[in-house]
């Protein structure tokens, strides 16, 4: 379900009538508004990945950002270029039965408002982009490394394209680069003289309706997600600066292990209200979880989450990156704020459904009115594992949600009703 959420200065929002995300952080309708938008292709994760982390983790101080980080969701979660044809190439014709016009159409629909001031298209190219032929991955003809324009400027604010890509770039380069070859260089494609492929795609459709548009190039050649990721939001943080819109982060751009920690954070999913799993370093299956037969509820905290159901198993994806398969044991389930009373370390605390606790050495679950399953605990004659002091030690390992194995489940029921399930975190691991 997607829904509308406001704050100010910022909004965030859930696009309700679009198959795809559109994030909104707004200072001031009057000052300048730059729309990124990620995932055209899904194979290309550095073009989504990116705005996922510019959406996270980036505040707009003045001036206004748009961010689209998943404009082609089917093709992201099969980790394909376009699974209904090459989405970048149905911009100037596209057939009414194509499984891709409403997104065309909309993603049309947004780039002509009035209030957006120039456009990003992020993506991953093959090889690295070079002026003069060097060998099959040095060349013209390749795509990645590159900020790419169709045309050297039109008549618009914003519009000296090839002036703005060689600023950029160079800024870019000067940053810091992981190896002396990943240098940007600026493809002009000519589109309107040269490129008749080019004539369909998202940039091209902008600039021949007066909006500033480029398409932001990392190379497939760089393998490191987090290398490509960095790059991208350098790029993007220089258009900001262009555009006169401030911003700030959390975290150093040039330390590698502090993005990578922001790129690798998966955030969490609630399901039906009462479980929720931190996806960050869940295992790649989990059984026998308690959900209804259908109409089960997912609430995703990553921009980039999504659930499918195959074969029998809720899969959760990342991206183009399945983290989890959910095999389900079918349940009637209660939706309920009771509080549960748990002596956590000698103290007594209170919680409800579908949090998490943590614990340095051991817990008990007071008696209630429930059965408690502790999964991976067991005790010979015991019908509800509550009211027993338990250590990690106490519980199997393998039954772990996380690869870390500091995470268990603790599942409540009544009347052969699943009521929801609480995290035993163990700290002291």
């Amino acid at each position: 379900m997607r829904f509308f959420i406001l704050f100010f200065p910022l909004i965030f929002l859930f696009a309700s009538n679009t198959p795809f995300d559109i994030y909104k952080k707004e200072t001031n309708p009057q000052q300048h508004t730059l729309l990124i938008i990620g995932g055209i292709h899904g194979d290309e994760p550095g073009g989504y990945f990116a705005p996922a982390v510019l959406e996270k983790y980036y505040k707009i101080k003045s001036g206004n950002l748009w961010i689209i980080p998943n404009l082609n969701v089917d093709s992201i979660l099969a980790n394909t270029r376009g699974i209904y044809g090459d989405m970048n190439r149905k911009f100037n014709v596209i057939e009414k039965n194509d499984n891709d016009l409403l997104t065309i159409n909309r993603i049309k629909e947004i780039i002509l408002e009035k209030r957006v001031d120039l456009i990003l298209n992020l993506h991953d190219g093959f090889g690295f982009y070079r002026d003069i032929y060097e060998d099959s991955v040095f060349n013209p003809n390749s795509w990645g490394q590159a900020t790419i324009i169709d045309q050297e400027k039109i008549d618009e604010k914003f519009g000296n394209l090839g002036e703005i890509a060689n600023q950029v770039n160079k800024n870019v380069n000067n940053e810091g680069l992981y190896k002396d070859f990943h240098t940007f260089g600026v493809k002009n494609t000519q589109t309107k003289e040269k490129d008749e492929q080019m004539q369909q795609s998202l940039t091209y459709f902008a600039v021949t309706h007066n909006k500033p548009a480029f398409a932001i190039e990392t190379s497939k050649n760089i393998t490191e997600l987090t290398h490509k990721v960095i790059y991208q939001l350098k790029a993007i943080e220089e258009f900001m600066k262009i555009m006169n819109i401030e911003f700030e982060r959390d975290f150093d751009i040039n330390n590698y292990d502090e993005v990578q920690k922001r790129v690798n954070d998966f955030g969490e999913i609630t399901i039906n209200d009462n479980i929720s799993f931190d996806l960050t370093d869940i295992k790649n299956n989990l059984r026998f979880v308690p959900l209804k037969k259908e109409n089960n509820k997912f609430d995703l905290t990553h921009t980039l989450a999504k659930v499918k159901f195959d074969d029998n198993k809720y899969e959760i994806h990342i991206g183009n990156m399945k983290v989890c398969d959910l095999y389900p044991q079918i349940f009637d389930v209660v939706n309920t704020q009771d509080k549960i009373k748990i002596l956590v370390d000698g103290k007594e605390i209170e919680t409800t459904f579908g949090n998490q606790i943590d614990i340095n050495n051991d817990f008990k679950i007071e008696k209630s009115d429930f059965r408690v399953n502790i999964i991976g605990f067991s005790k010979d004659k015991i019908d509800s594992e509550d009211d027993i002091l338990i250590k990690k030690s106490d519980i199997q390992d393998n039954y772990s949600i996380d690869n870390n194995k500091s995470k268990y489940r603790a599942e409540f029921y009544k009347d052969g009703k699943f009521y929801g399930m609480i995290i035993l975190n163990f700290l002291n691991n």
